[in-house]
């Protein structure tokens, strides 16, 4: 079935403990939905690594691998564009702090590409403070065809 003739979007909601092997579980409920929707391979490669990004930093940054805490991923297929929602339950962060990348001095650091990589990957990445004082990343990206 084609998402286009989809009624309603469809859509999976997940809540992983904080271990970066559970990543694995949404990814893998991630290419079921898309396979079901007939995303093709181009827009499903970007989509995976951009949710893989966003789990492994609610996992690591937000809640600081504590398996007690959780990661909240919402994925929902529309008819044009695929929406992720990553939400983790630590004490929330600034994005707007996260240093360039690409800038001269940041160029070899270890870490702050994540973010970077999602939002290449996606149309819209949005950074918010979720209800429960934790992260809430939404991330958009149009589908091709």
């Amino acid at each position: 079935m084609n998402c286009r003739m989809c009624k309603e979007p469809l859509r999976a909601v997940i809540s992983i403990a904080s271990r970066f092997e559970n990543i694995e579980i949404v990814e893998r409920a991630l290419r079921d939905l898309c396979g079901t929707a007939s995303v093709v391979e181009e827009d499903l490669a970007p989509l995976i690594n951009a949710v893989w990004e966003a789990t492994a930093n609610a996992i690591r940054h937000g809640n600081h691998q504590q398996p007690d805490r959780k990661v909240l991923i919402d994925l929902a297929i529309e008819a044009d564009a695929v929406k992720l929602r990553v939400q983790d339950e630590g004490g929330g962060f600034d994005a707007s702090g996260v240093p360039d990348p690409t800038a001269p001095e940041n160029l070899l650091r270890a870490s702050g590409r994540g973010i970077f990589f999602m939002r290449q990957l996606m149309d819209r990445v949005e950074f918010t403070t979720a209800a429960n004082g934790g992260t809430l990343v939404e991330m958009e990206r149009r589908l091709q065809n």
